[in-house]
């Protein structure tokens, strides 16, 4: 299919000026990326790390490069001279390596705080649970060589509306919670993709991100 310029277009003039779409391109050939980057796109989201690194070393040195999947710690190393921003961080010792791998390289990473607000089990994050346990740990360390931007969740791959926005909102919540305790910087929430990015934006988000609904199904 390659890279669906004219539903990018659409998609981003429903969206309100302050919502960021990000594109997904995992499993996607170069070619695509790089129609899309010939379009102006410069902005990429990547999901395994094997793939960002093949892909960040042959496309144009401008790009920005989101790593939007579960991420191994010692993974980090690998990502780190180049990453704009780090998605799914879902433990204090990931961010402590993000962070510490981000100073080696002279650089701050951008990082979002991931929280498990679906019913499957598969998906990772802190639990909601979690945020005084959270806010306890943001309030003394200052995690130096990352900037903690805002939060990132996944909602339940079902048809159910009132699920969903149910998720998304727990999402909102925890951003609300967490958001006095950090800088302005912290503004992020990051909900919504190809099936739910509407309802998502509704309930809040101002970062949502499209995969298969800008490049076809998955490969």
């Amino acid at each position: 299919m390659g890279f669906n310029f004219d539903q990018y277009e659409k998609i981003k003039a429903q969206l309100p000026r302050e919502v960021l779409l990000l594109p997904v391109s995992k499993t996607k050939p170069i070619s695509d990326l790089m129609e899309a980057y010939n379009h102006g796109v410069k902005v990429f989201g990547e999901n395994y790390v094997q793939e960002l690194l093949a892909k960040a070393e042959e496309m144009p040195k401008d790009m920005e490069w989101h790593f939007i999947g579960h991420l191994q710690s010692n993974k980090v190393k690998y990502i780190a001279p180049f990453v704009k921003m780090i998605h799914g961080v879902d433990s204090f010792s990931l961010l402590k390596e993000i962070a510490k791998q981000a100073r080696k390289q002279g650089r701050v990473i951008e990082v979002l705080l991931q929280f498990h607000i679906a019913t499957e089990e598969s998906k990772f994050g802190w639990s909601p649970e979690d945020l005084d346990e959270i806010a306890v740990e943001l309030k003394n360390n200052t995690f130096e060589g990352v900037e903690i931007c805002g939060v990132m969740g996944m909602a339940s791959f079902v048809d159910d509306e009132q699920t969903i926005r149910k998720e998304f909102r727990q999402l909102k919540q925890c951003f609300d919670v967490l958001q006095p305790l950090l800088s302005e910087r912290f503004r992020i929430i990051s909900m919504g993709m190809s099936g739910d990015w509407p309802m998502a934006v509704e309930e809040g988000s101002n970062l949502i991100r499209l995969g298969s609904v800008l490049f076809g199904s998955r490969n």
